[in-house]
């Protein structure tokens, strides 16, 4: 039998080492001038507001895995980066603090059950939620921040 969820923790531990891999040789300077994407934030802001997401995503996963349907509150991305001062923020701090919320969410995610991985909750804007659906649209999350990423060094001159 294919093990979806294999291969969604599989996609979930690559992503810290994907981004430490582009950002390698990026100078905070260089991090701080590429800028991009719907919200045009600079790829310290992408850090910050994927490790913030990771924290509240794991959040969300512990209210469904520990409580009956919970509600999910959505938020303001752009409130939160603007009250965080992502612009502001060490890259690498955001960063490993990024990969330490992943590395407990990882670890809490491996120690479900499959009916576990059927828990859900109520998404104020997307409704009902299992903690299957929410981890797969983290994959997907990453996936787009790491290629608007890429996008955004290759089209500052950042290679």
């Amino acid at each position: 039998m294919y093990d979806l969820q294999h291969e969604l923790l599989d996609a979930l531990k690559s992503t810290p080492e994907t981004l430490k891999g582009l950002l390698s040789r990026v100078t905070v300077a260089q991090a701080r001038s590429a800028k991009g994407g719907d919200e045009n934030w600079s790829v310290v802001e992408v850090i910050c507001h994927l490790r913030d997401a990771e924290e509240i995503s794991f959040q969300r996963m512990q209210a469904m895995r520990d409580q009956d349907h919970p509600k999910i509150a959505g938020y303001d991305q752009e409130a939160l980066a603007r009250e965080r001062n992502y612009n502001e923020a060490d890259l690498h701090a955001a960063l490993n603090a990024f990969a330490g919320f992943r590395e407990r969410h990882i670890a809490a995610l491996c120690a479900l059950s499959a009916e576990e991985w059927e828990r859900s909750g109520e998404h104020n804007e997307f409704g009902q939620i299992t903690i299957f659906a929410h981890t797969l649209h983290k994959v997907s999350h990453d996936a787009i921040h790491c290629a608007q990423i890429a996008r955004q060094l290759l089209s500052s001159g950042n290679k």
